[in-house]
């Protein structure tokens, strides 16, 4: 069976766009100093909370396959803090935590928007993105900020949708945003069980970005794999099926 043309191009955003390790420190620092001074409690106590936090978000992020919201980090400190959060203080931190990251942002990938931008001249282009303690607003404002907005017709961000990558209705949700069918889809992310999995089980191509993250690259199930946007650029005409421009 002959599979369809790509029509619309997706582009993961943690190490894919985006360096996850620029700034990851500060962020969880300046989320603990947060919570310490907000609740007047020891920065120690304020740091164990927020790593039995992460731990958690990534447990279900894996195990269930759905992402938490920056509210849902509440219950696991007060878990761990045995207290009880006031929910004004519950709505303050949350905000706290959802922003911090534009204040110790991370940093674009090399290339990535320049190959977003050549995506752009020639299909709709999208993003479809996991999401955690910071959610797809801030994500966006941060896309935004860098020059990439221009060019991303539409964005899908787990948070909205209620499920994570693999799930089919992350990649059906960009599908329908950029007016294609999933197997008109290209989906480019850096993690096999979800960007590349999750694109192959609804007949989507797939391809590895692993120019910050190659841990599956000698095993990837992709069409493409990538170390760097530069070789995403040059193969794109034969991507799209179409001859390169003179």
């Amino acid at each position: 069976m002959t599979q369809s043309p790509v029509k619309a191009i997706t582009f993961d955003f943690w190490r894919t766009l985006f360096y996850s390790g620029v700034n990851a420190k500060e962020r969880r620092i300046a989320r603990a100093e947060s919570l310490a001074q907000t609740l007047d409690i020891p920065l120690d106590q304020a740091k164990d909370a927020m790593k039995f936090q992460e731990r958690s978000f990534l447990r279900i992020h894996v195990e269930e396959q759905r992402t938490l919201l920056p509210a849902d980090a509440i219950p696991f400190i007060e878990s761990t803090l045995d207290c009880s959060i006031p929910p004004d203080i519950a709505r303050l931190l949350a905000a706290i935590f959802s922003e911090t990251i534009l204040a110790h942002p991370p940093a674009p990938v090399e290339g990535a928007l320049d190959a977003v931008r050549a995506a752009a001249q020639h299909v709709p282009v999208g993003l479809i993105s996991d999401t955690g303690i910071s959610p797809g607003v801030p994500l966006t404002q941060l896309l935004e900020r860098h020059g990439f907005m221009k060019h991303l017709t539409h964005l899908t961000f787990s948070d909205h949708v209620g499920v994570a990558k693999p799930q089919a209705a992350m990649y059906h949700h960009a599908a329908h945003g950029l007016g294609v069918a999933p197997a008109e889809l290209l989906h480019i992310g850096d993690l096999e069980p979800t960007d590349i999995a999750g694109a192959l089980n609804v007949g989507a191509r797939a391809a590895l970005f692993a120019g910050d993250n190659d841990r599956f690259a000698g095993s990837t199930k992709a069409h493409y794999t990538f170390g760097h946007w530069s070789e995403f650029v040059k193969t794109l005409p034969d991507i799209l099926g179409r001859a390169a421009p003179q």
